[in-house]
């Protein structure tokens, strides 16, 4: 009989769906803070830029995003993109004018279906911003 009384290991996953900009400045930058927090507690994290967010995922833009008393928002994304996945909402970025030559490296562009599967993995946990 083992003595160890350590639980077992149990990988989750977060996906979290940003859906404002910088016209929801707070949103925007509670959803990273949130997944940032996630990938320094070890979970596969993955971020969608949906909407006015969309424009996060190009260069230079998360820049644009001053909240007080807040983590930089080009910092928090810097975290996810380190160690998860940032993808930009096909459909958003069609009506923006965004391409693949335009998102920041290691941005990709997926749909709905892709988010979907990443939202019904066993153990995935989905919060929507």
């Amino acid at each position: 009989m083992s003595n160890d009384t350590t639980p077992p290991t149990v990988t989750r996953s977060l996906v979290v769906k940003a859906t404002s900009g910088l016209d929801r400045p707070e949103a925007v930058n509670q959803a990273l803070t949130v997944a940032a927090a996630a990938v320094a507690a070890g979970a596969e994290v993955s971020v969608w830029l949906t909407g006015e967010a969309a424009w996060f995922g190009l260069p230079g833009r998360a820049a644009e995003l001053e909240l007080e008393h807040a983590v930089p928002l080009a910092d928090l994304l810097e975290v996810v993109l380190a160690a998860g996945t940032l993808t930009v909402c096909t459909q958003c970025a069609a009506r923006r004018g965004i391409t693949e030559d335009d998102v920041m490296p290691g941005v990709r562009i997926a749909g709905a279906a892709v988010f979907v599967e990443e939202s019904l993995r066993p153990g995935a946990q989905a919060l929507v911003y």
